[in-house]
């Protein structure tokens, strides 16, 4: 049976400088999925390459089973929210009709649906209210909503609640675990390990373009087996010495 989402063999070299390295990742496994690793590693640009926006110079990339489709055009059935969400001058309605995508669908209709997303993800009362002034939670939310209303199979999350405070940080989660019970699988990045201990079943853990450990979210936490993720929860640079003896991760860095 194929996964939901492989790639494999993928590889990214833009002007030489290695970015993604013979990575392998398969989506196959639990609703929630976390792709963690540190600054440079790779996470954005895995999500980008998984959605078909970046297209790499080796490997392949399958959703479903398809290959990308032809051009710079990103797979039907997948939705990817960017860290920093962008917004259209308009209202907080006029950017969910950015997600109209049934040519069948009245505007009536269209409009009925997105009302109806507004109150899922707590915008009911913003609806007129100029996007480009929401705050970031807010904006967030929007930007998730509007992903949402795509009914996509496959949401990839880069970042989604960075720099954001915990109430915000709260509601968002709240939102993808709403998405998730509705059988939309879903895959994010984040540097916030509470966030990932929270909300993942399932980690992915990238260093230097490859994946190099992947595992139930509780064992990536107690024991991670490879010496780069050891590192990288224990907040060690990267660069350090491979004679140094790894310590055991600390169990503050999921609290």
């Amino acid at each position: 049976m194929d996964a939901l989402l492989e790639l494999s063999g993928v590889s990214f070299r833009p002007g030489g400088r290695v970015v993604l390295d013979s990575l392998e990742l398969r989506l196959d496994g639990p609703p929630i999925s976390a792709l963690v690793g540190p600054n440079g590693a790779g996470k954005s640009v895995t999500l980008r390459t998984a959605h078909g926006l970046l297209r790499p110079d080796e490997g392949t990339v399958l959703f479903e089973g398809r290959p990308p489709p032809p051009g710079d055009t990103a797979y039907a059935g997948q939705a990817l929210v960017f860290q920093h969400a962008s917004m259209v001058r308009g209202s907080v309605l006029d950017n969910l009709k950015l997600a109209r995508h049934a040519p069948g669908l009245s505007r009536s209709r269209f409009r009925e649906q997105a009302l109806r997303m507004l109150e899922r993800v707590g915008l009911a009362a913003l609806v007129r209210a100029p996007a480009l002034k929401l705050s970031g939670g807010e904006r967030q939310r929007l930007a998730i909503a509007r992903a949402w209303l795509t009914a996509p199979r496959l949401l990839l999350l880069d970042e989604p609640t960075a720099s954001l405070d915990p109430g915000a940080c709260e509601a968002i989660e709240a939102l993808v675990r709403d998405i998730a019970a509705g059988g939309c699988r879903v895959l994010f990045t984040s540097h916030n390990l509470g966030q990932v201990a929270r909300l993942s079943a399932e980690v992915f853990f990238i260093d230097r373009g490859r994946i190099v450990e992947r595992g139930a979210t509780a064992d990536f936490f107690r024991k991670p087996r490879s010496r780069e993720a050891q590192r990288y929860l224990q907040g060690e640079l990267p660069w350090q010495t491979t004679s140094s003896t790894p310590r055991a991760a600390a169990p503050s860095t999921v609290r």
